[in-house]
């Protein structure tokens, strides 16, 4: 029996979001609206995600013992995620510094702070949490090394009960260890991410999504999932690739729309969703994401969903 049908294992940042006319050029100075605060962070944005949508979820973080971190967990519980494995102190929590122009679009600096110390140890020293979900969903805001330790965890499993599937967004995109990318099922990323996971092969300079599909699934994962923004998703898993497409939205703020899309997709395979259900529930989470503003306070609830 399982007691968590997703565990997230990431990033907490406080998000500190500036609207602006346009985004500034190096060494230019623009005005922008209203200072907001709002909890984020790629893996905080996940559980919650999930959490809203009513799934059994968990959060494996750390964050500073500040005021950032208080409002980090508040959100996590409003949301109904297990924070027992929240960890605080060691450095203050992590910051996202957040443009968002008029389309929507946005531009991000991310300052780690507390999540560059969530170590291997940490890891280890959370095994139960581990044991007790039925996947684990992770991104690179934190360090790689505890990225791994998360795989390698998953991979030897825990007695006669195998590990927990592993979901993987590649978000700051850095390059990954062939026992990294092997335990992905999905590997989700962006046109960018996957741009950067193949440069140097001919791929990357490809702009079909199903080149680059093709090209990331001959690097070792078992599942590859590309989001495609509006136009929906891209699904393969080496028998076949099934695009997935959105619905159609105004686009208020795309921020934390993909870790929304990705906390319910690894929710959905939590449950025991094929890969392509899931992601045609996911794309839909995505797309209520983005008509309104802001990361976690712009998540549906299930009954939000439905009424979309």
């Amino acid at each position: 029996m399982h007691d968590y049908d997703l565990l997230v294992v990431g990033s907490a940042n406080a998000d500190l979001v500036v609207g602006v006319d346009r985004r500034p050029g190096a060494g230019e100075t623009v005005l922008g609206s209203d200072l907001a605060v709002h909890p984020g962070g790629k893996g905080a944005n996940q559980a919650v995600a999930a959490g809203r949508l009513g799934a059994r979820t968990a959060l494996l973080a750390r964050v500073g013992d500040d005021a950032y971190g208080r409002l980090l967990l508040d959100s996590q519980r409003e949301a109904g995620v297990d924070t027992a494995g929240v960890l605080v102190g060691g450095a203050p929590t992590g910051v996202a510094l957040i443009t968002v122009d008029p389309s929507g679009d946005n531009s991000i600096v991310v300052s780690p702070g507390a999540n560059s110390r969530l170590t291997p140890g940490d890891v280890r020293g959370a095994g139960s949490l581990l044991a007790a979900a039925r996947v684990v969903s992770l991104q690179l805001e934190i360090p790689l090394e505890t990225v791994a330790e998360v795989v390698r965890t998953a991979d030897a499993g825990f007695g006669d009960r195998p590990g927990p599937r592993v979901v993987l967004n590649p978000s700051p995109p850095a390059p990954l260890p062939a026992e990294v990318l092997a335990a992905c099922d999905p590997l989700v990323v962006n046109e960018h991410e996957a741009r950067y996971l193949l440069s140097g092969d001919p791929a990357g300079d490809a702009t079909d999504p199903e080149a680059w599909a093709s090209a990331l699934l001959s690097r070792g994962p078992r599942s590859v999932v590309v989001t495609l923004g509006g136009a929906g998703a891209l699904v393969a898993d080496g028998d076949r690739t099934v695009h997935v497409p959105s619905l159609p939205v105004d686009a208020v703020d795309t921020t934390g729309a993909g870790d929304a899309f990705t906390g319910a997709l690894a929710w959905r395979l939590g449950v025991g969703d094929d890969l392509e259900t899931a992601v045609r529930y996911a794309v839909r989470v995505g797309a209520a994401a983005v008509t309104r503003a802001g990361a976690q306070v712009s998540f549906p609830t299930a009954d939000e969903l439905a009424a979309l």
